[in-house]
């Protein structure tokens, strides 16, 4: 099974998009309920992303990609 990780629709005000500035974890690694994995930069703001579930975690979106609110970033299989 699998669950997507999604930037959150109320991470920032605007319709901004933002840009994946850090991959905390590597592609494949497992990690934990509440891990930090990602952090994103949108207009000089920085962004922290968190694991929502456990499992193993798969990159969709590479460092320095621009994605919008409720995109796909990644998948973690459980």
């Amino acid at each position: 099974m699998t669950s997507d990780i999604r930037v959150p629709e109320d991470l920032w005000e605007g319709d901004t998009e933002g840009v994946i500035t850090a991959w905390l974890v590597d592609d494949g690694a497992t990690v934990a309920q509440g891990d930090l994995i990602a952090e994103m930069m949108v207009e000089k703001a920085q962004y922290e992303i968190e694991a929502p579930v456990s499992g193993r975690l798969v990159i969709a979106k590479e460092e320095d990609e621009v994605v919008a609110k409720g995109a796909v970033i990644a998948t973690v299989e459980t």
